[in-house]
């Protein structure tokens, strides 16, 4: 089972304008398609931007200790070679509880998603038919916002390993990174559909962010 998930996505929202920069030196950069760093422990903020606005986020939250709690990368050949996850239960629960987002908030609309063996990443598409979170410098109810969805989803990928009896941790917090143009969000897209083969192919070379 591939635990791969692409739709297109709507033209960006005006109120993420392309000529706001981020803190560069605290963001992990984008080069070919790939984050060179290692994934932080904690969210890298946006200072001042309000994540319960309507915009698109990419996300990545990492297993504790990056335990492969998920599955392990293979090698098939059927219909064409490609590298893909085979999963855990808990690997397949976690695709399930991602897809079932918008059941529980139902402004976040998933995009391009990966499950792999120690994290998974991710594309959100907030839209939300009103502005009233829409100030920078300020932040929505914390029920409306980024780390309200990453919450919920969590606690429901940690809610049912407890359930079934699988031991399970997340690693506390997880990165996240405004996605401003068409240009980001169709790198990041790229990034996140070549996340098995990347892991095949590097995750055993020394300082590897797929190790």
């Amino acid at each position: 089972m591939r635990l791969v998930v692409g739709r297109p996505a709507p033209r960006f929202y005006n109120n993420i304008s392309n000529d706001e920069t981020q803190d560069v030196a605290s963001l992990p950069h984008m080069d070919n398609g790939l984050y060179q760093d290692k994934y932080r422990t904690a969210s890298t903020r946006w200072p001042g931007y309000d994540y319960g606005e309507s915009g698109i986020y990419f996300v990545t939250i990492c297993t504790q200790s990056r335990h492969r709690y998920f599955g392990e990368i293979s090698v098939v050949s059927v219909p064409e070679e490609a590298s893909v996850l085979v999963p855990t239960a808990l690997g397949q629960r976690a695709g399930q509880c991602w897809q079932e987002i918008p059941q529980h908030f139902a402004f976040a609309v998933p995009d391009a998603f990966v499950v792999m063996p120690d994290h998974v990443h991710g594309i959100l598409i907030f839209a939300k038919p009103t502005s009233a979170t829409s100030r920078l410098g300020t932040f929505g109810p914390q029920s409306q916002n980024l780390g309200s969805v990453v919450r919920g989803f969590k606690v429901g990928v940690k809610g049912w390993a407890s359930r079934h009896g699988h031991t399970f941790a997340w690693q506390s917090g997880y990165f996240d990174r405004v996605i401003r143009n068409d240009a980001e969000l169709e790198k990041a897209r790229q990034y996140i559909l070549n996340n098995p083969t990347q892991w095949a192919a590097d995750h055993e070379k020394p300082n590897s962010l797929f190790r």
